[in-house]
Formats: C-alpha cells, structure tokens, sequence
C-alpha cells in the first residue's frame, strides 16, 4: 500500500446510506432487465440459468459485447471488468475470434472426430504449462473431474485433500467446504469436510479431506491422518473465490513434496489462473510444476472448453484403457478453432505486456486513492486478474477472509455498475482484464473507485 496515514474504520451508518441511495439508482437503470427477470422465474429456478448468476439487487440481462464493453437490455453501456468469469481475455467479438469460427460454421460445428486443431492446441499447452499430454473437456469441472478420477486409478486410492473454499465446479467429489458456515467448519488445523449442497451423499464428503490454505503444517497433519488413504491433493495455485489470495513463497512447492512423500499426486485447477496471470498460468508464474493441471475459462476464446493435461505415465491410463476419459463434445471444431487463434495469435507475449501495463494502472491509482482517503483496503494485481480486498491485512486462508465486512464490497460494486463498469458480484470475486482493454477503460474504474472512496469519508 502507498504510504500515507494509517487507514481507519468506515461507518456504518454512512456505508449504509450510500448502498441505499445506489440501490435505488441501479433499479431505475434497469426495468427491463427486472422485467425479464420476472418472467425467466416461471420457467428457470431463480430465473437465471445458473445459481451464479442470481446476485442482488437483481441480474443484469445482457444484449450483445463488442471490444471492452458490453451492453444491458435497458441500453446501459459498461466497460467488462466480469469478462463472463473470466472466460473473455480476449474480449468481446475479437475480429480474429469472429472470422475463424465464422470460417469453422460453414464448414461443419461437429463431428465427434477429431480435427487438426486439436492437436495444435495441445502442443501449445505442452509448451506453456511444461506437462506432456492432454485431453479437452468441455468446463472446469469436467477438466476436475477428470483429473480425480486420473489420481484415484494411478495411486489406487480414494480420498482427496482439497483447500478450505476452494471451487473446483460442481461434481460431488470436490463440491466439499467451499463455503462452509463458521458453525460448521470445524478447527482450523483440521476442518470438516462441509457438502456445499443437498444431495451429494455422505459417503462422497467422506472421501474428502480438507485444510486451509497457504498451511504446511496442516497439510502434513492431514497426510498423516490419512496416510497412504489420499490419491491426490487439488490446489488453487492462487485462490481466486476469496478475491485473490497468493501461495506463500514456497508453499506449492512444499505441498508438492508432501504429496509426492506420500505416494499422492498434486493437481493445480488453474480454470480461474490458466493463461490469465501468466501464459503458462500459475504453473509458470510460480515456477511448480504439478501432476495433473486443469484448465478451461480463458484458454477457449469465449466458447465452452476445458482441458486436462499430465504426466506421461498419468495419462498413460488413458492410453490402456484404465481410466474412460470422453465426451461427445470434447474437442469440439469450434472451441478447437477458437482455442487455436487465442493461444496462438491473441496471448501472445505482446498481450501480456499491455496486462502488466493495466495492472500497474490499477494497482497505482488504486494504492493512491486507498492511501488519500485511509480505508482499510488493500489490492493485488496478476496480469489480467485482480481485486480489492476489503481490509487491510493480508489474507492467507478462508477463516481470513470471512473477517472482511461485505457491505464495502457491495457497495463497490454498485458504484462501478452505477458509472458504466461491470463487475463480478460479490466479496470473492475479481476482475478480469482482456487485450481489448484500454488505459482509459481502466482509469474508468479508478476514477470510480475515487468517488465512492471520497463519499465514504464525507
């Protein structure tokens, strides 16, 4: 953080006002998009066609994206800082996107055979992530999926060990303490095993073990526990479901020589990381290289996608036969096309240059207004991810995060919808920059941020 006066509680009374008064501007703004939302709800549980989606006040129904921006059904115009999750590093309608899978329509959209592509995408993720075979898939959680069941039959075991509200998509496997409730969560040196949803049986939650994040110790402990139970430990390099919280020095190193002591393999579910932070994602930007990596969001170009890439001898079961790794949808044409033309000629290293050009942006003239007006936020920028968190310490794990007050988030979030920047909702989440991006898009938000920052001081 800047260096200036010590940063100092907000007050409640004001920071309640304030979301009071941008509630009820955002709700002007947007009639049509209540309207929808409305009718969607006779036919889709929410009326959103997933749970993600449904966040306060009320979605946002969108019509179409070109570049850096994106506009509502009410005509309301925003600079993307969501980027759909950040799937759409490349921005919205990028010309070159548009003509390849144009190209690719007109050829045929499926075959369920397989296409050259393909393989020159994954000679590009052989490159980029240092990891020699892969398979696509078709979303994060089928890339996660796949990677435990790859775990479980190269060790022959059957238990987990995942980090405590971490997202690795909704297979019941891993749909364990993602946000567990504080009267759930057990101790912090050994959490319990919370199933996020109905419906998952208990047998499966019991399978998975769970520890915080950035916690050796813990991690041991738990592998002692469970010694020679545990296939594979799974790891956000960087948690990206509490806004952004970066591996201690060392850390992924260490997991992955526990894991390895105890005959487990690591995976890194770089579905948030992968391409984003770094061209080879965490992967490269740590400098660890796991077992199994997952991929999907960004590597696609705005199409469904995934990937699973392994060790020789992992992927291996595939060849033999051991592991059933398909999917009518799998390499699809389109995404192929898409995938090609983004790893290929979109992220190239030029493109990582202008992320690290907007990050320093960001990271600036937010320090500088954090710094000015003492609130007790701090940010964190990789490349084309970033957030604010809401306090000023550093967050290491979950039990961290859940001391962060929400209400300046949702605020934060109303202003920046309020003033044409469309955000992610909610404390946890970040933004996503795109090569579309320009140096005003960003000082759009900083301005933003300025305002909302000078009214919460009076």
């Amino acid at each position: 953080m800047t260096t200036g006066t010590a940063p100092s509680a907000l007050e409640a009374d004001r920071l309640a006002s304030l979301i009071t008064t941008e509630e009820e501007r955002f709700r002007r703004s947007h009639p049509r998009s209540a309207e929808l939302w409305q009718r969607a709800k006779a036919s889709m549980p929410r009326g959103v066609p997933s749970s993600f989606q449904d966040a306060k006040p009320q979605p946002i129904f969108v019509s179409d994206g070109e570049g850096s921006r994106v506009h509502d059904v009410d005509g309301n115009e925003y600079v993307d800082f969501h980027n759909g999750f950040g799937v759409m590093v490349v921005g919205h309608a990028h010309p070159r996107i548009v003509d390849v899978v144009s190209a690719r329509v007109r050829r045929g959209t499926h075959f369920a055979q397989p296409v050259e592509d393909s393989i020159v995408v994954a000679e590009d993720l052989q490159r980029r992530f240092a990891l020699p075979q892969w398979r696509f898939t078709n979303s994060g959680t089928e890339s996660t999926l796949d990677a435990v069941r790859l775990a479980r039959a190269f060790t022959g075991r059957e238990r987990l060990l995942k980090i405590e509200a971490s997202y690795h998509g909704h297979h019941d496997a891993l749909m364990v303490s993602v946000e567990p409730p504080p009267d759930a969560m057990g101790p912090a040196a050994s959490p319990a095993s919370v199933p996020q949803s109905d419906g998952i049986p208990a047998a499966i939650v019991q399978l998975t073990s769970v520890v915080g994040f950035n916690d050796l110790d813990a991690m041991r402990a738990a592998f002692e526990r469970h010694r020679g139970e545990i296939a594979a430990v799974i790891v956000e390099p960087a948690m990206m479901n509490c806004g952004i919280i970066p591996p201690d020095p060392g850390y992924l190193a260490g997991v992955r020589d526990i894991a390895h002591e105890h005959g487990a393999l690591l995976i890194f579910d770089e579905v948030k990381t992968g391409v984003t932070i770094a061209p080879g994602g965490a992967t490269d930007r740590f400098g660890v290289v796991p077992d199994i990596v997952c991929l999907a969001k960004a590597i696609g170009g705005g199409l469904p996608c995934g990937a699973v890439g392994g060790r020789e001898d992992v992927m291996s079961l595939i060849d033999e036969g051991r592991v059933a790794q398909m999917g009518t949808f799998n390499g699809n044409p389109l995404t192929m096309a898409a995938s090609r033309t983004t790893l290929l000629d979109i992220l190239t290293p030029p493109a990582y240059a202008h992320f690290d050009a907007l990050a320093e942006t960001l990271q600036g003239g937010l320090d500088s207004a954090i710094s000015e007006h003492r609130l007790p936020f701090h940010v964190l920028t990789m490349a084309a991810r970033g957030g604010l968190t809401y306090r000023s310490e550093r967050v290491r794990n979950y039990r961290d995060y859940l001391d962060i007050d929400k209400a300046p988030a949702y605020l934060s979030w109303l202003y920046q919808c309020n003033r044409g920047v469309l955000m992610a909702p909610g404390a946890e989440e970040n933004w996503t920059l795109s090569v579309q991006h320009s140096e005003q898009d960003v000082e759009r938000y900083v301005d933003n941020f300025r305002e909302m920052a000078r009214d919460l001081r009076g």
